[in-house]
């Protein structure tokens, strides 16, 4: 397959920011194909095309990460040898964000619309059960309101345990259709404030669009990187206890220190997962009228 052959566990370790272009190639290619091919379902068609090219390189990078398990010394040397492996899906991420976020904010409103309806969807319907007005106003946050948001980014971050464990590097799934929904969420921002600032200047200038585009990034990376390293800790954990169940290690001895790494993995992504809520609460409102 030739877009499998573009890269593998043991590069992506040793350059993982080239995972970035990678990602952003795969979406690039879903996005053509779903348009081209699917285009009236091309809303999920894409996510799904952009997934079928990123499994391979995820299911070998899970057992690679799970051979490692078998080698380490210690727990402490097993997280840090996944250090740079998280690091590479984090690349890949932003390579899907990258393109879906281009496509977004460049493309007609038709094409718009026929890529990223669900996700839009998506989004008024998170603002309306979780963030509510409060996320627009900018005013100060409940405790309630973090407990709501951690709660619901745990259940995703679980959803990414489960599916890696059942279906191997499933999580890769739930995990794309998060970029594209803050792809989605970066466009709309991004094109909002670029007609306010067309509008108040008279006219558009290039530093008007790199201004505008760093606060699109700005207020929804803050606190979602820290949410989307917690699922691929969380992906990674599942897909860990999924290999070595294939490959039947759990009537070895070994398996016992797999199972403790993927748990030390699933309490990381929990930490993870709770920094990332307080910055959501009492950060990123902040950055709103920034």
């Amino acid at each position: 397959m030739v877009l499998e052959s573009l890269s593998s566990p043991q590069k992506a370790e040793k350059k993982p920011w080239n995972l970035f272009f990678l990602g952003a190639i795969y979406a690039f290619m879903g996005i053509f194909l779903a348009l081209w091919v699917f285009e009236e379902q091309a809303t999920i068609v894409m996510i799904l095309l952009t997934v079928m090219a990123a499994i391979p390189l995820m299911y070998n990078t899970l057992k690679f990460e799970e051979d490692k398990d078998l080698t380490a010394s210690s727990e402490k040397n097993m997280l840090r040898q996944h250090y740079r492996i998280l690091a590479a899906f984090m690349f890949l991420f932003l390579g899907f964000v990258a393109a879906f976020s281009i496509v977004y904010i460049s493309g007609s409103t038709e094409m718009v619309d026929k890529l990223f309806s669900s996700q839009t969807d998506t989004i008024s319907e998170i603002n309306s059960k979780v963030t509510g007005v409060e996320v627009l106003s900018g005013s100060a946050y409940s405790e309630g309101l973090l407990l709501r948001i951690f709660s619901n980014n745990l259940k995703v971050m679980l959803f990414c345990v489960f599916f890696s464990f059942f279906f191997g590097s499933g999580a890769i799934f739930i995990l794309t259709w998060n970029a594209s929904v803050i792809s989605a969420a970066i466009g709309n921002f991004f094109r909002t404030n670029i007609s306010d600032y067309a509008m108040q200047a008279g006219f558009i200038q290039v530093a008007g669009y790199f201004h505008i585009y760093s606060l699109s990034l700005l207020r929804y990376f803050v606190h979602g990187l820290p949410e989307i390293l917690a699922y691929f800790i969380g992906g990674l954990a599942g897909g860990i206890i999924s290999v070595a169940v294939i490959k039947h290690d759990f009537s070895t001895r070994v398996f016992g220190k797999v199972l403790r790494d993927a748990l030390h993995l699933i309490l990381l992504g929990i930490v993870v997962l709770f920094i990332a809520g307080l910055l959501e609460v009492y950060v990123t409102p902040l950055l709103v009228n920034f």
